[in-house]
């Protein structure tokens, strides 16, 4: 085994105490063996993650040095920590690990195109956080690596996650911070540290943070989305970009189109492809009526989290919130019919921007402009949906920059100027999807049915809905097309949903000056700008 960078020097991953690059079967042998969890009656592995059964972006800090300082976008999630803190971080998780039995590791890829992908290592206390791990990325010598793959840790990331390890007062007091839990993150050093919270989400999505500073520099735009390929035409790409529960994995697991991946890609000059090597879908009501691909891609070899199970039959209720409405299930991407793998596509024909507003006034299809492309895409309007981060309990109107703020380390314009060039370029059209709610706000309307949902999306992609009548909506301008097959006319104005117009009206104008409050903070070319609501 290679050895990590100086300083990390006192981390022993000597050979007889740490379990490299398992085999799932081995590690779920382990993790069961250990108490970790239990196996479901579908063959899935069931965890619990405590208290944090979400994200924590309050508690995840940035290393600020002289080399990266000038190219993040700080404020927001982007939070400095100094660097004789993050030792201190670093030295109470090597200790910790260090004083464990044993410890496991995973050694892997972090993108499917081998010009533009990250080498990692990944350093757990808990077998089944390297089941995670593993089936999220990408393995060595696996199908997903592609052939002559070559892994090596000089240069690549690595995450030291001692989850179980919470922070002391004193240790608190030391650092600077106000909870147990910290995720402190070195763009310099390459190396993630995760401490307090086994919520196995962080390990995935530090990654992809990585994989958002590093690409730009690489001409790669790196974008929070999913994608598949029409299954008889592989030139008919499409991007689903949007938050947590907006409807990425939902969409894009469509069985007339091959699933390229479902959550993080990059578009480089050759076409997308995804930095992942598996699935992280919400499984909140999941059935296999709704989304059958999903639903029997959860077997052996997958992971459930926070998922509650009949303690005899063992049998999951998908219906649950026993523990967090935010229950997830990771699987391999191969584990869905048909996926692409290696996982690349061609340059995308259509690019899809899902937004679930919560104060139910958005259309639910638009056809953007390229200046409105830019607003929207600036904005990154959706709600945070219960569960996906730590205090969401219902759904909040949220202004979520690039529609992925947490992850992104640069200045938003970079990752915008990105998208405008790359769709320019490439000729791609722009839509914006209302997965959210129709006839009234949340706890008055309803959300858009999946069936809707999924005609407007067939609509796009099968080109029909590109050669629409379009109207402007008077307080957004967005347009609105006139007819969409399998989709009542009532429904394409939401105006129309709503039994007192005059609420629509007022609710829609204050949502239209929420983004024109949010819209304050970047510097847009004024033709962007006027591309914003009107009312």
């Amino acid at each position: 085994m290679s050895t990590l960078a100086a300083p990390l020097a006192k981390l022993d991953l000597s050979p007889t105490r740490v379990y490299a690059n398992l085999a799932p079967a081995r590690l779920i042998e382990m993790a069961l063996a250990r108490g970790e969890g239990v196996l479901a009656s579908n063959g899935g592995f069931v965890a619990l993650t405590g208290d944090r059964t979400g994200r924590s972006p309050k508690d995840k800090y940035l290393e600020d040095t002289a080399a990266i300082s000038s190219k993040i976008g700080w404020g927001g999630f982007n939070s400095p920590i100094t660097p004789d803190k993050f030792d201190i971080a670093l030295n109470i998780a090597v200790d910790h690990l260090n004083s464990r039995k044993d410890l496991f590791t995973f050694e892997g890829f972090v993108g499917a195109d081998p010009k533009n992908r990250l080498c990692a290592r990944v350093v757990t206390e808990q077998a089944w956080h390297s089941l995670f791990i593993r089936t999220l990325f990408i393995p060595q010598g696996s199908k997903a690596a592609g052939p002559n793959a070559q892994w090596k840790h000089e240069g690549g990331w690595t995450i030291l996650n001692a989850g179980k390890r919470r922070l002391t007062t004193e240790e608190q007091a030391q650092l600077g911070v106000k909870s147990p839990v910290i995720i402190v993150q070195s763009l310099t050093r390459k190396l993630v540290v995760i401490i307090g919270t086994e919520y196995a989400g962080e390990m995935k999505k530090s990654l992809f943070y990585a994989m958002n500073f590093d690409m730009p520099e690489v001409g790669v735009f790196p974008m929070h989305c999913s994608a598949n390929v029409d299954k008889k035409d592989p030139t008919n790409v499409a991007l689903f970009f949007g938050l947590s529960g907006t409807g990425k994995t939902t969409l894009s697991a469509d069985p007339n189109r091959a699933l390229i991946g479902d959550d993080e890609h990059g578009w480089s000059d050759h076409g997308v492809f995804n930095f992942e090597g598996g699935c992280y879908a919400k499984c909140i009501k999941l059935s296999r009526e709704t989304e059958p691909q999903i639903f029997d891609a959860i077997k052996f070899g997958s992971v459930l989290e926070n998922l509650e199970i009949d303690p005899v039959s063992r049998v999951p209720n998908f219906d649950s919130q026993k523990y967090t409405e935010n229950t997830r299930a990771t699987y391999p991407l191969d584990y869905i019919p048909d996926a692409v793998i290696p996982s690349v596509g061609a340059h995308p024909k259509n690019v899809i921007f899902l937004t679930a507003d919560a104060f139910g006034v958005m259309p639910p299809v638009s056809k953007l402009t390229r200046e409105q492309a830019m607003y929207y895409f600036i904005n990154g309007y959706t709600s945070k949906l219960a569960g996906t981060e730590l205090g969401v309990t219902e759904p909040q109107p949220n202004f979520s920059t690039c529609f992925g703020a947490p992850f992104m380390p640069r200045p938003a314009k970079v990752y915008a100027e990105m998208l405008a060039d790359k769709v320019a370029k490439h000729n791609a059209d722009v839509w914006l999807l209302n997965t959210g709610w129709t006839g009234g706000p949340y706890g008055t309307g309803t959300r858009f049915s999946l069936k809707y949902t999924r005609a407007f999306v067939s609509a796009i992609l099968n080109g029909t809905l590109r050669n629409a009548k379009f109207s402007p909506d008077p307080i957004f301008g967005l347009p609105l097309p006139d007819q969409v097959a399998g989709v009542p006319s009532e429904v394409l104005n939401p105006r129309n949903t709503w039994k007192d117009g005059n609420a629509y009206d007022a609710k829609a104008k204050e949502l239209a000056q929420r983004f024109r409050d949010n819209d304050k903070k970047f510097d847009m070319p004024q033709p962007v700008r006027s591309a914003g609501p009107k009312g």
